[in-house]
């Protein structure tokens, strides 16, 4: 169904890594200019990436268990995000001139966080569902 407290979670994710990258920057570079998910192809793909699979699997409401299969992906999607991240800011502390990491960094923990969350619901469900199925 979806009203489900899941599907509030998912949509949040949808939201976070669909608009938030191209409006929060990521990280500053030396000379100042503010970098967005928009100028990195490779992250920006990796960010509507992660929005289409929680739009996904706010669809496939009715089959939990690939909602949580999905959700796993994509919790291992912005991890790999986040790695890089962590691998880039790395780079940039160590460049003669100070660059700044902005907020935008943070974006992937949020979304693990909401998926984890989502995927903690999603098996309460199934565990509800199927001590109802035993009461049979």
């Amino acid at each position: 169904m979806l009203q489900r407290i899941q599907t509030v979670y998912m949509l949040a994710v949808a939201l976070l890594t669909g608009v938030f990258p191209f409006w929060l920057n990521l990280w500053t570079d030396t000379a100042g200019k503010e970098i967005y998910a928009a100028n990195e192809l490779m992250v920006s793909g990796i960010f509507y990436g992660s929005a289409a699979l929680a739009v996904i699997a706010v669809v496939l409401y009715k089959n939990r268990k690939n909602q949580f299969v999905m959700n796993r992906l994509n919790i291992l999607l912005n991890l790999f995000l986040l790695g890089f991240f962590v691998y880039r800011s790395l780079n940039l502390s160590g460049e003669t001139s100070v660059s700044e990491k902005g907020i935008g960094m943070l974006i992937p923990v949020f979304s693990i966080v909401f998926l984890v969350l989502a995927n903690r619901a999603i098996k309460k469900d199934e565990d509800l569902v199927k001590s109802v199925d035993r009461l049979r």
